[in-house]
């Protein structure tokens, strides 16, 4: 049996295929990609199922609750669970899917899981103040040649590399 876990997609052939999928989206819904706007929807939904009254009123839930709206009828929901579904399969097929932590052998479970929490809690407060997460601010932005998204590329590569040093410990 042949061993394909270290096998993955040709990036280029990645790349192609994302500039597809990304003319896709502007096509269909007239909207670039990214996840962000799922998990919005997602939380809205929570909230509105527990407290209808308090999600009509907040400014925040107001616009996707209000007339009877269902937040959860977005094609961004039907994205990110065909994202996860996708990474499912693939990882199924090629040997990689694994229930365990990934880490450094100088952590311990406990500390990489707090971190991977703060930096979850991180990423969607950051992309909540920032209209949107980085693939859409990146890939959406730079698709249509605007400024941000440049702007955008050059901050989040930079900004990684600057924390890297300081946060290596947790994954190396």
């Amino acid at each position: 049996m042949e061993d394909k876990s270290n096998k993955y997609m040709n990036p280029y052939l990645a790349g192609v295929l994302i500039g597809l999928m990304m003319i896709a989206a502007y096509y269909f819904s007239g909207e670039g990609l990214g996840g962000s706007g799922a998990f919005k929807k997602v939380t809205i939904a929570a909230v509105n199922t527990v407290n209808h009254d308090y999600a009509k009123d907040a400014a925040f839930f107001a616009s996707s609750v209000k007339d009877g709206k269902n937040p959860l009828d977005s094609w961004l929901i039907f994205e990110i669970l065909g994202v996860l579904i996708g990474a499912t399969i693939s990882a199924g097929y090629f040997g990689r899917l694994k229930l365990k932590v990934g880490k450094s052998p100088k952590i311990t479970n406990k500390t990489r899981l707090i971190a991977a929490v703060i930096g979850g809690i991180l990423w969607g407060v950051g992309s909540q103040l920032g209209r949107g997460c980085t693939s859409g601010l990146i890939m959406s932005g730079m698709s249509v040649n605007a400024f941000s998204g440049y702007v955008g590329l050059i901050a989040v590569f930079g900004g990684g590399y600057a924390f890297a040093y300081f946060f290596r410990k947790l994954w190396i």
